[in-house]
């Protein structure tokens, strides 16, 4: 009776084994019979060294983007960042993380130690690290083949010139400089070097505010009535020190750093020159942040197919960027049209016997990722740049207007400009 158990589970146990031999030769038999070889919708295809998929879902629904197609690190283009404020280090210098055709390579900076760190989160080899004294060496490496300058406005011509002195494509941050004259001595300079020379306005590579100009130029809404733009924001009570609130750094208050964004976009979207201006400017009394640059500008421009744009810009109120399109047959409503990101486009008409308020989403893209790329294709392919250097020279002579109207108190008039685009370059394609 005691090897009873014993034998029994010898016999399951050899009943267990058999079993378990044979699951392993029908399971895979099983799975292939259950599994099919993937399709090409599901592994797409290879066209033109990039991968291609094809609808996957109903015409009802929105298709996705395309996967996309990066350069490999080496053929991407170099590009040297000159100035390591808040701007090439909040923005510029993470948006290469997004960039398919870009890739920094040189810093250039008065602070060491912060140069030292920047390169080190970088990847920038000592080597290609400058200081505003020894940048002209640039020219000796080979890498850097445009120059990105992020400094204080009054000295982007220098840089401009020197860079191109130095044989280097130029990318430089908006306003262009502090005047007219500084901004074409820059056309100048990169003509007579060879080097192309591009204005990085974010808004017109960012896709709500494309959007928003394609559905007033094709016509499909009627005639563009009015155009409204707001860029404001504040600024802290000891704001006086920064380089912002001394005009001969800026060349202005609050026009040429957040409401030339009005200014642009206007004439962005519409694709017309103002042939008059208007403004006014206000500057609270006993303020030291304003006692040298204007804190609030209200300024209206007239266009050839008398479009009227109303702008208002300023240090003084509340974070707010903001523009709004009165279409003869409907309405668009852009809150954060200026933002470094999260655009929206309302389409507001008539359904019927109702009103529809249709918000568009869209893929959004990061803006100065968007710059760069555009930046390097024009160097690869030796294109002119969709925003170059003339585009930035216009918008000086049009902030000079400005303030010679509200100096005046009377509207100045301008010198009709014939065409569309007349200072952008061949239109822009999204990579």
């Amino acid at each position: 009776m005691t090897d009873q158990p014993s034998q029994l589970n010898r016999r399951t146990l050899c009943k267990l084994v058999g079993a378990c031999a044979t699951a392993a030769v029908v399971a895979p038999r099983a799975m292939a019979e259950r599994f099919t070889a993937p399709t090409p919708v599901d592994t797409g295809q290879v066209e033109a060294g990039a991968v291609k998929f094809p609808a996957w879902r109903g015409p009802q629904d929105t298709p996705s983007a395309p996967p996309p197609k990066p350069l490999p690190p080496e053929q991407r283009v170099g590009f040297a960042i000159v100035g390591l404020g808040r701007l090439a280090l909040e923005e510029i210098l993470p948006a290469f993380g997004k960039s398919l055709k870009a890739k920094p390579v040189a810093l250039v900076s008065g602070s060491p130690d912060k140069l030292k760190t920047v390169a080190s989160q970088y990847g920038i080899p000592p080597e290609a690290c400058y200081s505003y004294e020894n940048f002209d060496q640039i020219r000796d490496n080979p890498q850097v083949k445009v120059v990105y300058i992020v400094l204080p406005n009054a000295m982007h011509r220098e840089y401009c010139e020197r860079a191109a002195a130095a044989g280097k494509h130029v990318l430089t941050e908006k306003p262009m400089s502090v005047s007219s004259e500084d901004a074409q001595a820059m056309v100048q300079a990169c003509q007579r070097a060879k080097v192309k020379l591009m204005v990085a306005y974010r808004i017109q590579y960012e896709p709500y505010n494309r959007r928003a100009r394609e559905l007033v130029q094709d016509k499909g809404l009627g005639r563009l009535v009015a155009y409204h733009g707001v860029n404001t924001q504040t600024v802290a009570e000891d704001g006086a020190r920064q380089w912002r609130h001394k005009h001969a750094m800026a060349g202005g208050g609050s026009l040429v750093d957040i409401g030339l964004y009005c200014l642009n976009t206007a004439r962005f979207i519409t694709g017309e020159e103002p042939v008059e201006v208007y403004a006014t400017t206000y500057s609270p009394p006993g303020d030291p942040r304003f006692a040298d640059v204007e804190e609030t500008v209200q300024f209206t421009l007239r266009f050839p197919s008398n479009t009227v744009a109303n702008c208002l810009t300023s240090y003084g109120a509340r974070d707010d960027k903001y523009q709004r399109l009165n279409l003869e047959r409907a309405s668009l409503d852009m809150p954060n049209a200026f933002l470094y990101q999260g655009q929206r486009l309302s389409v507001i008409d008539r359904d019927g016997d109702a009103t529809r308020n249709a918000e568009l989403t869209l893929q959004p893209k990061n803006q100065f990722a968007q710059e760069l790329d555009h930046m390097a294709e024009c160097v690869l392919s030796d294109r002119t740049p969709f925003t170059p250097g003339e585009e930035g020279v216009q918008d000086h002579r049009l902030m000079e207007a400005i303030y010679e109207s509200a100096r005046t108190g009377q509207p100045v008039r301008l010198k009709p400009v014939e065409g569309l685009d007349s200072f952008r370059g061949p239109p822009f394609e999204p990579a």
